[in-house]
C-alpha cells in the first residue's frame, strides 16, 4: 500500500500531506518534476476519473474524448477499461487457449491489454501492449473453473492440475469469491446456465440473480481497479480513467474503499456520471451500440431487444451519483444529454477542474474541421524558418483554390446532411443508423446551413492564404495563438544556418524536438504550442460551426496530434507538407480523417485514400 513520506526535520513521525499546486509540461519545473510533469511521489496531485452510468449512456466516448485531452496535454492518462476484460473473462477456457494457441503469430487483438486502452490508437507506431493470455484471463471465475494458472494477482483462485476444475475445485473458487463479495451472497443461482466453455453475453449474463455471472462481473471490476492503481501508484501514471457502469452503490463503495486502502487519503478521485433523460438520444445511443463487441455480426433486431433487457436489469439497481457522495464530501460530475445540462459538486485539484473546464465545452454536434498550412511564402522558397514574408506566385494560387475547394466541399456536406436527416426518424425507425446526439430540425422547421469559420494566424502568410474568402459567406478571424513556433534567435535563418554557427543549439534540439525551446526573446518549443493552442482546442470542440485553420508546420502538427490521439514521441515529428489540406468529422466512435493533396496542374485537391499520417523524411524539419 502507498503510504505518505514521513515529515522531514522534526520530531514527529506523522506523515507529511505534501501541497500540491499546477503542474503544465513545459510551463512549470521542480526539483523533483524537471519536466513539469506530476511527480511519481505527489500522489495528490494524480486523479482517478470513476465513470457511472447505466449503459448506452456514451460513458466509453466521453472517456476516449477525455483521455485523448489529457494525454495531448502531456499528461499521462489511460483508460482502464471494465467491459473489454469482462468480454475476454468470460469468453471461457476454449477462447484463452485459442489465444494462447496463436500468440506467437499475433493474429488476434485479444492477445493485446484489453484493460488498458492508452488513447493513442492512431499513433505512428502501434501503442499496443502485448499481453500473454494468462494474463488476459487473471484468474478470472469462468462456468466454475479457472482455465488458466495466472500470476499472483490481489484476488487469487486454485488452479487445478489439467486446467479444467472439478466440481470441488468449482465449489472451493465459489466460496472464495463469495467471501471476498459477500453482498452477492443474497444472489441465488438460476436452475440451469447453459453447459458450454463459454458464457453467452446475453442480458442474462447481467442479471444479479445469475450468481456465477455476478462473481465474474465483480472480480474483474477489481482486478481492473487494481491495474489502474498499479499504474498510478507504481507506474508513474498520472490519471487513471475506470470506465465500467459501477451504476450500485455497493460498488462505488467498494471502489472508494480499495482506492483508500492502498492510495491513502491523498489521492484524487473525481466520480463521472452520464444520464440520458432524452428518449430520442438514448434510443439512438442503443443502436448505435449494436456495432459494438457484445452484438457484432448477431441479428439487429434482436440485439436490440436484448440490449433493451440488459438495460432494464441495470435500471433495477441503478443509484445515481448525489445525495450519498454530498454527505461522505466525494467530489462528482454530473452530465445529463451529453452535455446539455451539468452539475458538478466539490472540484478540487488543477487536474480535476481542467477535466470539469473541457467537459463543460462537450459537443456532439456534426461538422467538419479542416487544417492546412498557408501557401508557399518567400521565405520557403529559400528555405528560412520562422520570418514574417508574403506568399510567392505559387502561395497565392494556392489560396484561390483553396477557397474554390472549401465552397465546393461545403455545398456538398450540406447536400449530404440533408439527405441523411430525410432517411432519419425519431423515434429512429428500422434501419436508421443515427449519432448519439443527433442534430435534427423539429417539426415544422427548415435545417439552417452551418456557419463556416476560417481561422488565420496573425502572420502575413496565413492572412494572404485566407484573402479570397467571401466575409459574407464565412466568418474570419486571426489568431496569435495559431502563429508559428518562434525560433528566437534563430528567425530568419536555415537549418545549415543553424547547424553551422549554432552546433550545440542544433543538436540539442536533434535530440528531443518535444521538450527543445529555442534560445534569445520569445524562443518557444513544442510545449509551448500546445498550451498557446489549448484554448483553440477547447473553442474547436465547444463549436458547432465548420472551420478551417490555416496555420503554420508546428500549429498543424500538434492539432493533428489532439484528433488524432498520437503519443507525446510523434507531434513533433510529424510530416504535414504544404499543399495538403486535412479534414476532421467528429463522429460517436471517434473522428473521421481524410487528407487531399493539392494538384496545381489541376488547380484542385485530390483525396488520398491510402494517406497516414507518418515522420517527416527530414530530421530538420
Amino acid at each position: 500500500m502507498h503510504r505518505p513520506p514521513i515529515r522531514q526535520n522534526s520530531g514527529s513521525n506523522t506523515p507529511r500531506i505534501r501541497p500540491t499546486t499546477l503542474d503544465i509540461p513545459g510551463l512549470t519545473k521542480s526539483k523533483v518534476s524537471p519536466d513539469g510533469r506530476i511527480a511519481q511521489r505527489d500522489v495528490g496531485a494524480k486523479l482517478v476519473i470513476v465513470m457511472v452510468g447505466l449503459p448506452a449512456r456514451g460513458k466509453s466516448y466521453i472517456t476516449k474524448k477525455l483521455a485523448r485531452y489529457l494525454n495531448w496535454l502531456q499528461h499521462d492518462t489511460r483508460i482502464f477499461n471494465v467491459g473489454e476484460r469482462r468480454r475476454v473473462a468470460a469468453g471461457g477456457p476454449n477462447q484463452i487457449q485459442q489465444t494462447h494457441s496463436h500468440t506467437d503469430g499475433r493474429p488476434q487483438d485479444t492477445v493485446h491489454r484489453l484493460s488498458v486502452t492508452t488513447t493513442q490508437p492512431s499513433g505512428i507506431v502501434d501503442q499496443k501492449q502485448q499481453l500473454d493470455p494468462p494474463q488476459i484471463a487473471a484468474r478470472i471465475l469462468i462456468n466454475g473453473e479457472t482455465p488458466v494458472d495466472s500470476p499472483s494477482t490481489p484476488y487469487n483462485s486454485t488452479p487445478t492440475s489439467n486446467g479444467h476444475g472439478s466440481e470441488a475445485a468449482a465449489h472451493d473458487d465459489h466460496s472464495h469469491l463469495e467471501a471476498q463479495f459477500p453482498h452477492l451472497e443474497r444472489a441465488t443461482t438460476p436452475d440451469e446456465l447453459p453447459d458450454v466453455d463459454a458464457m453467452e453475453q446475453s442480458a442474462s449474463f447481467f442479471d444479479p440473480q445469475n450468481k456465477k455471472a455476478a462473481l465474474i462481473r465483480e472480480q474483474v471490476a477489481m482486478e481492473t481497479l487494481h491495474e489502474l492503481l498499479d499504474y498510478i501508484l507504481e507506474d508513474g501514471g498520472s490519471i487513471g480513467i475506470f470506465d465500467a457502469t459501477n451504476s450500485t452503490l455497493e460498488r462505488r463503495k467498494i471502489i472508494m474503499k480499495t482506492i483508500r486502502e492502498r492510495a491513502g487519503p491523498e489521492l484524487n478521485v473525481l466520480f463521472l456520471e452520464s444520464r440520458c433523460l432524452d428518449e430520442n438520444l438514448l434510443e439512438s445511443n442503443m443502436r448505435l451500440k449494436l456495432s459494438g463487441p457484445d452484438y457484432k455480426d448477431k441479428d439487429p433486431v434482436a440485439a436490440l431487444i436484448d440490449f433493451k433487457k440488459r438495460v432494464a436489469i441495470y435500471e433495477k439497481n441503478y443509484v445515481p451519483l448525489g445525495e450519498y457522495e454530498r454527505q461522505n464530501k466525494m467530489p462528482f460530475i454530473q452530465m445529463i444529454d451529453v452535455g446539455e445540462e451539468f452539475i458538478s459538486y466539490k472540484i478540487k485539484g488543477f487536474i480535476a477542474a481542467q477535466v470539469h473546464f473541457y467537459l463543460l465545452n462537450f459537443n456532439l454536434a456534426p461538422r467538419q474541421i479542416w487544417i492546412t498550412r498557408h501557401g508557399q511564402s518567400m521565405d520557403n522558397v529559400c528555405g528560412k524558418i520562422g520570418g514574417n514574408s508574403d506568399l510567392s506566385d505559387a502561395g497565392r494560387l494556392y489560396a484561390k483554390d483553396l477557397t474554390r475547394f472549401i465552397d465546393h466541399m461545403r455545398k456538398e456536406w450540406d447536400v449530404r446532411q440533408l439527405d441523411k436527416i430525410s432517411r432519419s426518424h425519431f423515434p429512429p425507425q428500422p434501419g436508421d443508423t443515427t449519432p448519439p446526439n443527433p442534430q435534427y430540425a423539429p417539426e415544422g422547421q427548415e435545417t439552417q446551413q452551418i456557419s463556416f469559420c476560417v481561422w488565420t494566424s496573425m502572420l502575413k502568410r496565413s492572412i494572404q492564404t485566407s484573402q479570397y474568402f467571401d466575409d459574407d459567406e464565412y466568418e474570419m478571424k486571426q489568431m496569435k495563438m495559431l502563429d508559428e513556433l518562434n525560433a528566437g534567435d534563430m528567425e530568419g535563418m536555415t537549418y545549415d544556418e543553424i547547424q553551422t554557427g549554432h552546433a550545440e543549439e542544433y543538436a540539442l534540439r536533434k535530440q528531443d524536438k518535444l521538450h527543445y525551446r529555442y534560445p534569445g526573446a520569445g524562443g518557444e518549443g513544442y510545449l509551448d504550442v500546445i498550451n498557446r493552442l489549448r484554448p483553440v482546442i477547447v473553442e474547436l470542440e465547444r463549436m458547432t460551426d465548420h472551420v478551417l485553420l490555416v496555420g503554420h508546420r508546428s500549429v498543424a502538427r500538434v492539432l493533428l496530434a489532439y484528433f488524432k490521439g498520437l503519443s507525446r514521441e510523434d507531434v513533433a515529428d510529424l510530416d504535414v507538407p504544404l499543399g495538403t489540406l486535412y479534414m476532421l468529422e467528429p463522429k460517436p466512435y471517434g473522428v473521421d480523417f481524410k487528407a487531399y493533396e493539392y494538384k496545381p496542374d489541376q488547380q484542385w485537391f485530390v483525396e488520398d485514400p491510402a494517406y497516414t499520417l507518418k515522420k517527416a523524411k527530414t530530421e530538420n524539419a
